[in-house]
């Protein structure tokens, strides 16, 4: 399983704070269950950084492995 920890603007739209999802999965294949499970994630979801166990995951194609947390994080203002 995945842990899947929302923040801000994605935490509001998901509708929860965290979750688990079944892994392993790509970056794009779990963007596409998350839509899927919260719709209103469809507008915030494309805007977000993604942190695979702290670290920015550079693509779609990124391969998420089993048992790690994933950051959902959308544009912060200021700084």
């Amino acid at each position: 399983m995945i842990t899947v920890r929302y923040f801000a603007g994605a935490r509001a739209a998901a509708g929860v704070a965290t979750e688990q999802v079944g892994g392993p999965t790509s970056v794009a294949a779990l963007r596409a269950a998350l839509t899927t499970a919260h719709p209103a994630l469809t507008a915030v979801l494309p805007k977000c950084a993604l942190l695979i166990a702290g670290t920015r995951a550079p693509s779609d194609d990124t391969e998420i492995p089993d048992e790690v947390t994933v950051d959902v994080l959308p544009p912060f203002a200021g700084g």
